[in-house]
Formats: C-alpha cells, sequence, structure tokens
C-alpha cells in the first residue's frame, strides 16, 4: 500500500497542533462505510456493492454475501457498524439501496462476519415507500449506549413534503432493537398509521450522526438544499422542519418553505450557509489531540475540508477548517483506537487516510 506523508501546521487554540496524514489505501471506488474490527483489520464498503476486508499486513480481501444492491446515483452499499457485542456475536450491520416496487429506498441488514464472507444474513428494516430516483438515501447507523439502533434516511428528494407525514419512512431517524424490532417506548407506536420505527422525522437527508458522549444523546447533520445545512441534537419524536423551516433556498435561487424557524419546529444548533454538504461525524475523546477532546468533527464533501467544532457543553461556539488542502470530498470519519482519525474520500479512486500527530506522543 502506498504511503504518502503530507505535513501541516493548523492553528488549534490554545496550542498550535503539527498533524501528519497517511494514506493508508487507494484505488477505492467511491467508499463510503468504514469500521476497525477488534483485531486492526478495516472493514470499507464501496457504493457500487462491494465490502473489502483491508487486513494490518496489508492484503485486500473481498468479503462475499452480501445481498443485491442498487448502485446508481447516490444509492449503493452504504453504511458499516458493528453491534457493541461483535466480539462475541460477530453481527455487522450494513445499509444500502434496495429495488422493489415503485423503485428503490434504503434498507438495513445485519450477517455475521467471518474471514472471507458473511453468514446468516437478516434484512432487519426496509424503507416504505421505495420510489423513483437516485437521490437522498441517508444514510448512518448509530448504537446508542442502552444498545439501540439508530438509522438516518433521506427523504429521497422529489418526494420531500413525505418528510412532514408520519405513514412512512422518508426523512426520518429511525429507532430499533438490534434484531430489528420496535422499542415500545418509541413515540408513535401508538399513532393511527403511523410507522412505529420513526423517532423524529422532518429531516431532508442525513448522512451523519454520531453519540454525545457526556450525554448520550444523538446528534446528526443533514444536508439543506442551496444553504441551510443543519447541525441538530435529536430527540424523540421532535419534528425538524423540512421541508417547512429552512435556512436554504431552493436550487433556482427561490425562497422555500415558511421560515427559517416555526412554532412546534426543533431549530438547529448550527447552520451552514452556504452549504458544505456535511457526511460523517464523530465527537472526539482520545488523548492522542487533546486540543481536540470534545470537538465534534465533520466531514465536507461540497466544502472538501474538515470542520472541527469547538464545543461549550451541548453549544457550539467556534468551527474550524482543517484539511481543506487535500482538495478531497470527505465522506466518513472513524476515530481509530490508538487515537489517530480515518477518513474516507469520495471518489471513484477513493482513499483511506489516516489523521496522526507529526510527532509521535510518548
Amino acid at each position: 500500500m502506498p504511503n504518502l506523508l503530507l505535513l501541516f501546521t493548523l492553528l488549534a487554540a490554545p496550542l498550535d497542533v503539527e498533524y501528519r496524514v497517511h494514506t493508508v489505501a487507494d484505488k477505492l471506488h467511491h467508499p463510503w462505510g468504514l469500521v476497525e474490527l477488534p483485531n486492526g483489520d478495516l472493514l470499507v464498503s464501496e457504493r457500487r456493492g462491494s465490502l473489502l476486508r483491508l487486513s494490518a499486513d496489508g492484503r485486500r480481501i473481498p468479503i462475499e454475501g452480501l445481498p443485491k444492491v442498487t448502485d446508481a446515483g447516490q444509492g449503493g452499499l452504504l453504511d458499516l457498524t458493528l453491534h457493541p457485542g461483535f466480539s462475541e456475536n460477530r453481527w455487522l450491520y450494513f445499509s444500502y439501496s434496495q429495488a422493489g416496487k415503485g423503485g428503490a429506498g434504503t434498507a438495513v441488514a445485519r450477517a455475521k462476519l467471518h474471514d472471507t464472507h458473511l453468514s446468516d444474513l437478516d434484512v432487519i428494516f426496509v424503507q416504505e415507500p421505495k420510489t423513483s430516483g437516485s437521490a437522498h438515501f441517508g444514510s448512518r447507523l448509530v448504537f446508542d449506549p442502552q444498545g439501540y439502533l439508530f438509522i438516518t434516511t433521506g427523504e429521497r428528494y422529489h418526494a420531500r413534503d413525505r418528510a412532514q407525514q408520519l405513514d412512512n419512512h422518508l426523512g426520518k431517524i429511525l429507532r430499533l432493537h438490534d434484531d430489528g424490532t420496535v422499542p415500545t417506548d418509541n413515540p408513535f407506536i401508538n399513532f393511527p398509521n403511523a410507522k412505529p420505527e420513526i423517532w423524529s422525522y422532518g429531516h431532508r437527508n442525513i448522512q451523519g450522526a454520531a453519540i454525545h458522549p457526556p450525554t448520550g444523546e444523538l446528534w446528526a447533520h443533514e444536508h439543506g438544499p442551496r444553504g441551510g445545512d443543519e447541525v441538530n441534537i435529536i430527540k424523540a419524536g421532535a419534528n425538524y422542519g423540512w421541508p417547512l423551516a429552512t435556512h436554504g433556498r431552493e436550487y433556482s435561487g427561490a425562497a422555500m418553505g415558511q421560515g427559517t424557524h416555526l412554532e412546534g419546529i426543533a431549530d438547529p444548533i448550527w447552520v451552514w450557509v452556504p452549504s458544505i454538504a456535511p457526511s460523517g461525524m464523530l465527537f472526539y475523546n482520545a488523548a492522542l489531540f487533546p486540543q481536540w477532546q470534545g470537538s465534534l468533527l465533520v466531514g465536507a464533501l461540497a466544502g472538501k475540508k474538515l470542520v472541527r467544532l469547538a464545543l461549550n457543553g451541548r453549544q457550539i461556539i467556534d468551527e474550524q477548517a482543517l484539511l481543506d488542502e487535500l482538495d478531497v470530498r470527505i465522506r466518513t470519519l472513524v476515530q481509530a483506537k490508538d487515537g489517530g482519525i480515518y477518513l474516507l474520500t469520495d471518489a471513484e479512486n477513493g482513499q483511506l487516510l489516516k489523521l496522526v500527530p507529526a510527532t509521535p506522543i510518548t
């Protein structure tokens, strides 16, 4: 594998931080999801429907046993996450675009991971309805400290008004048990005609989600249209406004929605205008970069940078752009077990990069 080292210096109050970017792997076709296994191997999903195991000794092993994936536009094989008890049960979870009557939609499956293949495949969630088009599938998968699985979806772009309706899974965050069954305390489980999996609604296209370590809350960001990317703290049963309340505009430049704030709508805690097209995100809590502890890190696709958001409790107080010198679309972020930061770049010749201090910490 290539071993390209790039050295930059950046200002991260209160101290300057020197870091290097190490290329772990390249020639990845639009990589999307990433997990680090207990033995240090890495799993990478490619949007076209390939799952690769990158071993510590440099081998690139295709993993067999995936279901049929619809590779079109923004759809394909998407996010990956491990069950909290993965070391014992070997459950790998993944989201993907699934074809069916009416078009395609986001689905989530789990399977047991072996060295070269998957077994015991079980599709635990299927987005309803399936629709035409190839945009806005979401999708991030996050386990919370109680073991609930959160699934983020998109509203499939052309069906944006359905994000406000509870009879479908479009533009929603969903909450399930690890086997796909619905928790009995989900907020809409007793609402007539509502999908019982729904945790929150009124979302556009969520490609970043993470658990806030001090509180255990789910935070998520979503793409706006022309401006209006948002960071939200997710609450059970809350309406996040799309497409009624937004800081964005139509792609034509025309105004849209009914304003930036409406009664009964949860307000974002941070907004980007113009859009950066945020994707992966994580709360950094390792010792390798002590100046970044407690920060929220967000990858940007259109913005081609890594954004560090400084926090004061649950409030974002400052923003810093990093890695814009690389001029790459950043799809996914994962904090490595050693405290480094893995990044996937979105391209036909995508890369797996690792951000580490320029001088090793002793």
